[in-house]
């Protein structure tokens, strides 16, 4: 049974949190309040955080459980794991809960519930949901377990070189093909995060809001193979890579694992791919 959960942002370290924030604010179109130290981007159904630290690394995760019975497995299944202390979290309710992964990474959960849904901009982009987010690691399979059987993910897809080698894993928590990207890599990092907009047309609205702005399209526009979707890519001023995605594969809880070879057109079927091995 899958977790039955969906993100609803990230919150990324930087040494410049402050410029980190105003990309996010104009390239994604966003507002911005701060709390604390903590720099607050957030819009209708997106939102990233973000507070001093190592750049390309992630200070928590955070999913909320679709359902109250989603939330009492998710707090059985944790039971035995370390709690993670967030009091010094901004904007997290008083019953969150913080579990790291064997990476480090702070993972934090909550029951459903009404979150406060700042006003629209006046800019007349499409809808941009955070949707998934990845992560280069060393340690892939230690991952691909501790997900899996702790935390109730599911694997979509799998990328494998030709001796079996597990290179990448798509994981998803309900319908949407993947809400997790573990990437084999030499180093453990950060990778990307994904705003999911409704249709191919606007994906093109916001490549074209990138291009008004002037910030570069590093990856894209192509198609991913595992999930599906269309998408570009740019990067952030930490040289994170943020994507916009469209029309992501809606997977039926019989969905088969698919098993992909690792190579280019995996990423990218339509040609060049950024591969992190």
């Amino acid at each position: 049974m899958s977790l039955d959960a969906h993100l609803v942002r990230l919150h990324l370290q930087s040494p410049d949190p402050a410029a980190l924030a105003a990309f996010y604010t104009r390239c994604y179109d966003m507002q911005q309040r701060t709390v604390g130290n903590t720099h607050v981007c957030e819009a209708p159904q997106r939102a990233v955080h973000m507070s001093p630290g190592q750049a390309n690394q992630l200070h928590y995760a955070l999913w909320a459980c679709n359902t109250l019975e989603a939330w009492e497995r998710l707090c059985a299944n944790t039971a035995a794991l370390p709690r993670q202390d967030l009091s010094g979290f901004a904007d997290l309710p008083a019953d969150a809960v913080g579990v790291r992964d064997p990476q480090g990474l702070c993972l934090v959960f909550v029951p459903p519930q009404d979150h406060p849904v700042p006003a629209p901009s006046n800019n007349g982009l499409p809808a941009a949901t955070n949707q998934h987010f990845a992560v280069r690691t060393q340690h892939i399979e230690t991952l691909v377990a501790f997900y899996t059987e702790q935390l109730g993910f599911i694997v979509s897809d799998r990328v494998q070189d030709d001796s079996g080698r597990l290179t990448a894993c798509f994981l998803r928590t309900e319908h949407l093909h993947h809400c997790l990207a573990l990437f084999g890599a030499p180093v453990n990092c950060f990778d990307h995060q994904s705003f999911e907009t409704p249709s191919w047309n606007d994906l093109k609205d916001w490549a074209d809001h990138m291009g008004r702005l002037r910030t570069e399209i590093v990856w894209g526009v192509g198609r991913h193979g595992p999930g599906n979707d269309v998408f570009f890519m740019v990067r952030d001023p930490d040289g994170n890579l943020a994507e916009i995605s469209s029309e992501i594969e809606i997977c039926a809880p019989d969905r088969p694992m698919g098993v992909w070879p690792h190579e280019e057109r995996t990423l990218n079927v339509w040609g060049k791919a950024i591969m992190r091995s």
